[in-house]
């Protein structure tokens, strides 16, 4: 499966469910929900620890390492079973995305953005797939974030994950020194001059250039963990969302602090190599009015319902009463379903 797979590797809210419906979009390629396949399998001992695993993670560690020790080729052979375990994965992944009259399909796509938080193990096991590096502006990228799943509260946000700081280091350490055929787009790039971009993308992959392919919503997609609203209003790339975040980051200084918070530790090679470099990162911040900022009007959809409630519910969850109730059924929980 190594010389059919494409990993579209990019933080959260930057874009990766657009692109990957416009690839998904033409006759070569094909895509499903994010798999977590990698994630998973870099934490299963060898590669990595699992801090809550049901076995003593470390005594496991331990002897995996010791038995590959003994393997005639070592390390290169605990990564090969683990490219034969996951081909026989994507390839079931594959055959049942494919669409059975489409005979030029060439390559599976895996869009998970916890990807990129492994690529050291990735790049192992797939030295020779090829893969796209999604980046975005930091601001724009949290913005959504917390917008999208935190109804708009930063400091929950960067609570629960701060992105910026974990995922960027990550994926410029491989930007700045590749291991495996990779091309670097931007959000801002796809976006403001799509066709392009596409080609750019076709010619990388050695697929035709398909700009009908811009036209994503005409190749349909299993719904998974992506983008559940934004991508699904429009049918084309449209460059309304790309600069939404200057505006609400100028008007708020408490927002615009937990972004540049998260970027304190980031290295300024590491900026740079992700395309906004330190002395202009903040340039379109600087530049715009506080006073021209307004409120986004929320649609109350079901899925905004949800999130508004699980946001709710999840703040300062240990400290409240439904906190300790949800503790004792998950405890009792444990205990029915044990054996």
């Amino acid at each position: 499966m190594e010389q059919n797979l494409v990993f579209l590797i990019s933080t959260p809210r930057a874009g990766s469910t657009m692109l990957m419906r416009i690839l998904n979009a033409t006759s070569s390629i094909v895509s499903r929900p994010e798999p977590h396949l990698m994630p998973a399998l870099a934490h299963l001992g060898f590669w990595e620890t699992v801090e809550k695993a049901p076995y003593d993670q470390l005594q496991a560690q331990m002897a995996m390492r010791e038995l590959v020790n003994v393997f005639p080729n070592q390390d290169a052979d605990y990564y090969e079973a683990c490219r034969a375990y996951c081909d026989s994965l994507y390839q079931k992944m594959f055959e049942v995305t494919k669409p059975s009259d489409s005979p030029d399909v060439q390559y599976f796509l895996d869009k998970t953005p916890a990807n990129a938080l492994v690529l050291p193990f990735l790049t192992k096991v797939y030295p020779n797939a090829k893969y796209i590096f999604l980046t975005r502006h930091p601001g724009a990228i949290f913005a959504s974030y917390a917008n999208s799943f935190f109804d708009g509260d930063y400091k929950a946000a960067v609570d629960f994950n701060p992105i910026l700081s974990r995922y960027i280091p990550a994926m410029a350490k491989e930007l700045s020194n590749p291991s495996v055929p990779l091309i670097h787009v931007s959000y801002e790039q796809l976006v403001s001059n799509s066709e392009e971009t596409l080609k750019l993308l076709s010619e990388f992959l050695e697929v035709p250039f398909e700009p009908e392919a811009l036209d994503y919503n005409r190749a349909k997609v299993a719904d998974g963990l992506g983008d559940p609203l934004g991508v699904q209003k429009h049918d084309r790339p449209v460059t309304s969302s790309k600069d939404k975040w200057v505006l609400e980051l100028a008007a708020d200084k408490r927002k615009f602090e937990i972004v540049a918070k998260q970027l304190a530790g980031v290295t300024p090679e590491d900026l740079e190599m992700w395309g906004t470099p330190k002395e202009t990162l903040w340039k379109a911040l600087v530049e715009a009015d506080p006073k021209l900022y307004k409120a986004r009007k929320q649609e109350w959809t079901r899925y905004v319902l949800t999130r508004k409630l699980l946001i709710w519910l999840r703040r300062d969850i240990h400290n409240r009463p439904h906190g300790k109730l949800i503790r004792r059924i998950r405890f009792l929980c444990d205990v029915l379903l044990r054996g």
